[in-house]
């Protein structure tokens, strides 16, 4: 008769071998009004910490909506039902918090190459060529002061 400390196998956690870059789906146990559900998280294991000891955890980062999502999953936790590595990528760092700042940049360098929506192409020069105009006709009247300075002196 076996002696169960954990309802977690613990064996099979230990053998995963999560790494930096791999793409994982976690499937964790939420509790709702006394029903519980799995939901599944997808993303880039960042960093792991703690190695294969007891209190072991791994970050997963994912975007969702538009908006940079990170968690922190205990490795041996009774309540992530499964952890399935989905994708390996070769990568030359032990932390990737390097690809917060990364993906912010190019974010807004995204945000910089957009148009506006829901008007034509032919609104857009019309509004240029009037923002134009109007920087014309605010510098012409401070030439023609200058001029009228000099003239007058």
């Amino acid at each position: 008769m076996a002696i169960t400390i954990s309802p977690v196998n613990i064996e099979t956690r230990r053998a995963l071998d999560i790494r930096p870059g791999d793409t994982v789906r976690v499937s964790q146990k939420i509790q709702e009004k006394g029903k519980t559900r799995l939901q599944a998280f997808e993303g880039l294991v960042l960093a792991r910490k703690h190695g294969r000891e007891a209190g072991g955890t791994f970050t997963v980062r994912r975007v969702s909506s538009g908006v940079g999502v990170e968690k922190i999953f205990p490795l041996y936790s009774p309540m992530i039902e499964k952890i399935e590595i989905v994708k390996r990528a070769r990568v030359r760092r032990a932390k990737l918090y390097y690809i917060r700042e990364k993906v912010a940049r190019e974010a807004r360098r995204q945000l910089r190459r957009t148009r506006m929506m829901g008007g034509s192409i032919a609104a857009e020069e019309k509004l240029e060529a009037a923002a134009e105009e109007d920087i014309r006709a605010e510098s012409e009247p401070v030439a023609a002061e200058v001029g009228a300075e000099s003239k007058s002196e």
